[in-house]
């Protein structure tokens, strides 16, 4: 089952339809794969997964590369950042070896090698722009150029562009309106939260996404304003198939989720 999100099209005086499925693979498919590698793509394909969530960053000379933390220590086990380490070094790394000896000498992927990957196997895609402290405009640039040149204007759903740095969704506004935009809260993240409605609407978000632990909260409180807000709501991180059930039932649009084949009969 979709769910057709609708968001303004310059191209057409009506709004564009974006289908939606109702599991997106978090990181590729997170708990069966090194998260946000190529064979973590292949691995979320190779489940049925529809559609996958991906995080970009920039290396220390700008190249688009594909990973969450600011440290590399916990997926390569090395010392040092990414936003102080050159593309050519960061391609050496190991980010396999971590998760099992089955997956030793999987490597970083460069943003082009992703989206090779994401196109030749038919997914969608939700990009979430991570860019490291200071380089919230220049990461959303590069990532949206190297978007623009690789994705095709027709024949694949538009990509859906999210970010917790209003300044990276700003950017894509200006350099990709046609592409939807969702707009990322975390619990643990105020700056997030603080006019959260405004902020959406200058920033012209088709989607909100939103932290699960809003869903858990005993007082309702965000998810009442949430709900009210009439947004297509997405929520992250779900593993737990009554938990996403729940979700669907109180019309949540999308989960995103590490283990997507336990959420398939739902």
């Amino acid at each position: 089952m979709e769910n057709i999100v609708r968001f303004p099209d310059k191209n057409s005086e009506e709004k564009a339809a974006l289908q939606l499925p109702r599991i997106i693979g978090h990181r590729g498919a997170a708990a069966y794969a090194p998260e946000n590698t190529l064979v973590g793509l292949h691995t979320a394909a190779d489940m049925g997964v529809k559609w996958v969530e991906i995080d970009v960053k920039l290396s220390r000379d700008g190249e688009p590369v594909v990973f969450h933390d600011e440290t590399l220590e916990r997926i390569t086990g090395t010392s040092g950042s990414v936003a102080e380490t050159d593309w050519k070094d960061l391609k050496q790394l190991d980010a396999g070896a971590w998760f099992s000896e089955g997956f030793v000498d999987e490597r970083i992927p460069h943003l082009e090698e992703a989206l090779s990957v994401i196109l030749d196997r038919g997914l969608g895609l939700n990009l979430e722009i991570k860019p490291c402290p200071g380089r919230e405009k220049e990461t959303a640039e590069v990532a949206l150029d190297w978007l623009s040149r690789i994705w095709p204007e027709e024949d694949a759903p538009k990509p859906l562009i999210s970010s917790f740095q209003a300044v990276s969704l700003e950017v894509s506004l200006l350099m990709m309106p046609e592409y939807p935009r969702g707009y990322l809260m975390a619990a643990d993240l105020p700056e997030t939260l603080e006019n959260w409605q405004d902020r959406a609407a200058y920033l012209q978000a088709a989607t909100v996404h939103f932290d699960r632990r809003f869903f858990a909260a005993e007082d309702g409180v965000m998810m009442s304003s949430l709900a009210a807000s009439h947004y297509p709501l997405l929520c992250y991180t779900v593993n737990d198939a009554v938990e996403a059930e729940a979700m669907f039932d109180a019309g949540i649009v999308s989960v995103f989720s590490d283990r997507p084949d336990i959420l398939d009969d739902l």
